[in-house]
């Protein structure tokens, strides 16, 4: 039975309790619940202390909507249309990837390699919805950041993203490091390393595969940017890299043997090897 066609719960603890009957994950079924009532993501107390409210009807049939597209598999940012990055309010849809906490790991880093410097330049690559681009600017105000993405749909999320949080990153149309500049302080990309043939791409079908696939073993974005981005990094410069679960050791053989430097990878939240990267360093 659908949630539609289940009789309307009469409170707002028994329209949660029949969202997690459904099969929702309780998390999921909070958030959904706090948006269909008109209320921010963050505000699960307000649910304990209004448990005993009347679920009102038009909340109920909002509800019930997005419990349906959720039981499909669509992502709950999308429903919700916006994801917490970094600490940053992101708009997103089905145009661009949901941003994961485990990037987050690929910007600290990269803020890592900024100290000290006085006026960086950041390149991100494959932006998608800004996330890493407009992290590293809100961190780093005084620093240039650029992002490009091949997706002209993935700009707009990405640039109506910067204009609402007034940050000053500057996008770009371009197919990885096509016409880019040289000299960044840091190249970083979240780029697609999901291989084609991989089991788990059925549960991402909502999001776009051109941000999730490169090739038969995922790798083949990544060895584009390993061999194109010395030419577009300053002396000293590092590239950064995020890859999947079991891609570490081939990314750092993919730095060390393109000439990096101090090649080395760093865990995500769950102590995965999730990032990798390097110096490039044209005086030895």
């Amino acid at each position: 039975m659908s949630a539609v066609e289940n009789p309307k719960p009469a409170t707002v603890a028994q329209a949660l309790a029949a969202s997690i009957a459904l099969g929702v994950d309780r998390l999921d079924a909070q958030l959904l619940l706090l948006h269909a009532l008109g209320r921010a993501p963050h505000d699960r107390a307000w649910l304990l202390a209004h448990d005993t409210d009347a679920m009102p009807d038009a909340a109920w049939s909002a509800l019930a909507a997005q419990l349906s597209r959720r039981r499909a598999g669509e992502p709950v940012a999308y429903l919700l249309g916006e994801k917490e990055f970094h600490g940053l309010a992101l708009q997103v849809d089905a145009r661009v990837l949901v941003p994961r906490p485990d990037t987050e790991t690929l910007v600290e880093w990269a803020l890592e390699c900024l100290e000290g410097q006085a006026a960086p330049r950041v390149l991100d690559l494959g932006t998608g919805s800004g996330a890493i681009a407009l992290a590293l600017q809100h961190a780093r105000p005084g620093a240039q950041v650029d992002a490009v993405d091949a997706s002209a749909d993935a700009l707009a999320v990405a640039q109506a993203n910067a204009s609402r949080l007034g940050l000053s990153v500057r996008f770009a149309q371009a197919d990885w490091l096509d016409g880019a500049d040289a000299g960044y302080t840091v190249i970083a990309s979240n780029p697609p390393y999901i291989a084609a043939g991989d089991p788990h791409l059925p549960a991402l079908r909502h999001e776009p595969s051109s941000a999730l696939v490169s090739g038969t073993d995922g790798l083949d974005d990544i060895r584009r940017i390993v061999q194109d981005a010395p030419a577009h990094l300053a002396e000293g410069g590092w590239l950064l890299l995020e890859h999947g679960h079991d891609q570490a050791p081939a990314v750092r053989e993919l730095l060390a043997a393109r000439g990096f430097a101090e090649v080395q990878s760093r865990d995500d939240l769950a102590g995965i090897q999730r990032c990798s990267g390097g110096i490039w360093r044209t005086v030895k």
